[in-house]
């Protein structure tokens, strides 16, 4: 890498995560003990649904999803394909959707975490603790800053 200031270091480090052989291949390694059938994606939309507790109306799965609804049925047709999630009708209301992962849709949530504790375990062995708990503060912190500048560009784009 050409570049050593530290946001051009930080940047090419992301690209790499995102899409470089070395995090590809590191995800498709972690995921394969679990389910090959899903994809990343799918993993996501899962553990979603998993953590929103046994029901989760379609519309707060997009928004937790960070998607519109279509893109969450089609997320949930698949789940759903493959028996990892079912869909309830509301009693009074058929338009009223609710998902509930199924058992084996738990089963496979509860692989992917071990694998996924594992991995980082595995990862970040030559780290101190000390290390580790600094550097979870920095990925929350990133996070957070990611979400504040998504919500600052589409003010901008709204304001412009």
């Amino acid at each position: 890498m050409a570049e050593s200031l530290p946001d051009a270091r930080i940047a090419w480090a992301w690209r790499e995560l995102r899409r470089g052989h070395g995090g590809n291949e590191l995800r498709r390694q972690m995921l394969r003990p679990t389910d090959p059938r899903l994809e990343q994606a799918q993993i996501d939309a899962l553990e979603i649904l998993a953590e929103s507790g046994d029901l989760s109306t379609m519309s707060d799965f997009a928004e937790a999803m960070h998607v519109d609804p279509s893109t969450a049925t089609r997320a949930i047709d698949r789940l759903q394909k493959i028996g990892l999630v079912e869909r309830i009708q509301g009693d009074e209301d058929r338009r009223f959707v609710q998902v509930k992962v199924t058992p084996e849709g738990e089963r496979v949530v509860r692989r992917i975490r071990r694998a996924r504790a594992d991995g980082m375990r595995r990862l970040l062995a030559d780290f101190s603790d000390d290390e580790r708990a600094e550097f979870a503060d920095y990925m929350e912190r990133l996070v957070a800053a990611i979400d504040q500048l998504v919500r600052e560009l589409e003010a901008e784009r709204y304001d412009g």
